[in-house]
């Protein structure tokens, strides 16, 4: 634990609190937060971007039902891939839930490693201009054309800061750094948002973050144990909607991409481990630039719900 614990005070006893828990894909964050959620007799709210999907399964490692352990999970299985849902979306959908739910629970736990959702329920998403017409279409017509890895490399040129914590593998997060950057000649990054919107409820950031070797060890077993319960099964049944925007994700673009013939398959799996570990790396880098997370020993939880009490009591 760290020296922020003494910025709280005994003021929030009555404020609602909405404990977060983030950090990268394979940390642990679904543990913890079942395990919090037990011992403080709440609920679990899912900030994770791919989970909120119906029909994509095993290939967002999303929880079943042991894992949840008997607790009530809310944005799991909660959309359709037909109808997807963006971070405003989301921010507008959540906050309502958590009204609902804080006049039960004086605390909830938000889970999830998609730091754009989270930011966009504990501070509220930037004000971006709208991009000038035409813009979008001409760089969705240069997805088509050249693929993803030409947007991303231009998206390194203009703006290397937004670059080095975004989700790149997701074409919509470059798409729309870009069409503010030609529309504005300013990059992504110097719109970010700087204050936070005003909440009715206290947040408390928990990170945790396996060393690099653990991380990608489990990452990579998970990746296995995906391909063994069926990913590329399913990869090939959501094959003909993979246009939708949510299944342009690690996972099922390099096994889509096998499926069409472009690759093999032993070199599809690699890459979907390589893409995940370099996307675990991104989800460190944006939490990582919050100052008021703290960072905790995952395989500690009396420690870690010692610490969250006595952050709220």
């Amino acid at each position: 634990m760290n020296s922020q614990t003494t910025r709280i005070t005994k003021k929030i006893i009555n404020t609602p609190r909405l404990v977060c828990i983030v950090g990268p894909t394979a940390a642990g964050k679904t543990a913890l937060a079942v395990q919090l959620a037990r011992h403080f007799h709440t609920v679990v709210v899912s900030a994770d971007s791919r989970q909120f999907y119906r029909e994509m399964i095993i290939g967002t490692a999303k929880p079943a039902v042991e894992e949840q352990g008997g607790i009530t999970h809310y944005f799991i299985d909660s959309h359709s891939i037909h109808q997807p849902i963006s971070a405003g979306d989301y921010e507008r959908e959540a906050l309502a839930l958590l009204n609902k739910l804080f006049v039960k629970h004086p605390m909830v736990i938000l889970a999830g490693g998609s730091g754009l959702f989270v930011d966009a329920v504990c501070q509220g998403l930037d004000d971006l201009p709208g991009p000038l017409p035409g813009v979008r279409e001409r760089l969705n017509d240069l997805l088509e054309e050249k693929g993803l890895a030409y947007l991303q490399e231009w998206l390194h040129r203009v703006d290397p800061q937004y670059y080095a914590e975004a989700d790149i593998q997701n074409p919509q997060r470059v798409i729309r750094a870009l069409e503010v950057f030609e529309s504005t000649g300013s990059p992504f990054s110097f719109y970010r948002k700087k204050t936070s919107t005003p909440r009715n409820f206290h947040v408390i950031k928990i990170g945790i973050n396996p060393d690099r070797n653990t991380l990608y060890e489990r990452i990579n077993a998970r990746v296995d144990h995906m391909m063994q319960a069926g990913l590329l099964a399913e990869a090939n049944y959501l094959r003909p909607h993979k246009h939708l925007p949510p299944l342009q994700t690690v996972g099922y673009s390099e096994l889509f991409n096998y499926l069409d013939g472009n690759t093999t398959l032993d070199e599809a799996v690699i890459k979907i481990k390589q893409n995940t570990r370099r996307y675990a790396k991104r989800q460190i880098t944006w939490f990582k630039k919050d100052k008021d997370t703290y960072w905790v020993d995952p395989d500690d939880t009396e420690a870690i719900i010692t610490f969250v009490d006595s952050l709220i009591y």
